[in-house]
C-alpha cells in the first residue's frame, strides 16, 4: 500500500491529502480502481480522527483507493475555503490518476456531519465560478461522481447545526443575514446536476437532527436525483463506523447501525457504478 501524506498548499501545509493506494503488482491483473475521498467532521472546528483513517481502511479493504482530507478548520473556515480545499484534493486525485491506476470517472466523496455538509458542498455547488478560476480547470474535472452522506450538516434553518453554518457565514459573534444563510443551506442548491447520493442518519441524532438528510433527500427527489437513504431508529451523533474501534463509549458501539459501511460499498459497486 501507498501510504503517504501530502500537503495540498505550500503556504499552508496543514491542509493534507493522506493516501491509502494499492500498489500495482506484475502477480495481479491491476484493473483501474474506484476512489473514495473522506472528510471526517467536526463542526468546521476539527477533522475527527474517529471519522477518518478507520473509514479510509474500510474502503481500501473492500478494493477501493481511499484519501482522507485535513480540510480548512477554526478561524481559516469562512465562505468557500472548505470548498476549495476538498475541490483542490478532488483535482489532485484526478491528476494522479494514472500513477495510482484509479478510475477518473468512478471517484466518491463521504462525509460526516461537517464534512458530510463538506461533501454535500462539492457534490451541490461543484459550478461555482470560484472553483474553476482558483483551479484553472473545468468544474466538471473536480464533481464527485457520487456522495455519501452520514448524519450530515445539510440547512442553515431550525433544525440545522448554527456552530457549522455560522462559522462558514464567518457570524459567530454577529447576526447573519438570510442569503449568507442560505449561501451554505444545501437542500436550497440541489439542482438537475448534484451527483447521486447515499444518506444515512439516526432518528434520535440530537447532535444534528435528521430533518437535514430528510430535506436534503427531498431536495434530491424533487430533481430525479438517485439516492439511497437509511435512518436507523437509534443512536446518538458522531457514530462514525459504530464499532469498537471508533467509539469513545459502548452506548456508540451498534452492529445494527454499523451495516451502513456494507450497505454504502454495494451502493458504490452495484447502483452508482453498476
Amino acid at each position: 500500500m501507498i501510504y503517504k501524506t501530502i500537503p495540498l498548499y505550500p503556504d499552508r501545509p496543514h491542509i493534507t491529502l493522506t493516501t491509502y493506494v494499492s500498489e500495482n503488482s506484475p502477480e495481479l491483473r491491476n484493473l483501474k480502481k474506484k476512489a473514495v475521498l473522506v472528510l471526517p467532521g467536526g463542526g468546521y472546528y476539527i477533522t475527527s480522527d474517529r471519522e477518518a483513517e478507520p473509514v479510509a481502511k474500510a474502503f481500501f479493504a473492500a478494493g477501493m483507493n481511499a484519501f482522507i482530507l485535513r480540510y480548512s478548520v477554526k478561524e481559516e473556515a469562512v465562505g468557500y475555503t472548505p470548498l476549495l480545499d476538498a475541490a483542490t484534493a478532488m483535482k489532485y486525485i484526478r491528476d494522479h490518476a494514472g500513477e495510482w491506476n484509479i478510475d477518473k470517472d468512478k471517484i466518491v466523496v463521504c462525509g460526516f456531519s461537517a464534512g458530510g455538509h463538506l461533501a454535500a458542498t462539492i457534490g451541490t455547488l461543484w459550478k461555482l465560478d470560484v472553483i474553476s478560476k482558483t483551479l484553472g480547470c473545468e468544474n466538471s474535472y473536480i464533481r464527485p461522481n457520487g456522495m455519501i452522506l452520514g448524519y450530515p450538516v445539510i440547512t442553515s434553518g431550525e433544525k440545522g447545526h448554527r456552530g457549522s453554518i455560522l462559522k462558514l457565514a464567518d457570524a459567530e459573534n454577529r447576526p447573519a443575514t438570510h442569503e449568507e444563510l442560505d449561501r451554505f443551506s444545501l437542500e436550497k442548491h440541489v439542482d438537475s446536476d448534484t451527483c447521486p447520493a447515499f444518506v444515512w442518519h439516526t432518528s434520535e441524532d440530537s447532535g444534528v437532527p435528521v430533518e437535514n438528510s430528510l430535506y436534503m433527500c427531498e431536495a434530491l427527489a424533487a430533481h430525479k436525483i438517485p439516492f439511497e437513504l437509511h435512518v436507523f431508529p437509534y443512536g446518538e451523533h458522531g457514530l462514525s463506523l459504530a464499532n469498537e474501534e471508533v467509539a469513545p463509549n459502548e452506548n456508540m458501539v451498534m452492529p445494527y447501525v454499523a451495516r451502513w459501511i456494507d450497505m454504502a460499498i454495494k451502493w458504490i459497486d452495484e447502483i452508482l457504478f453498476r
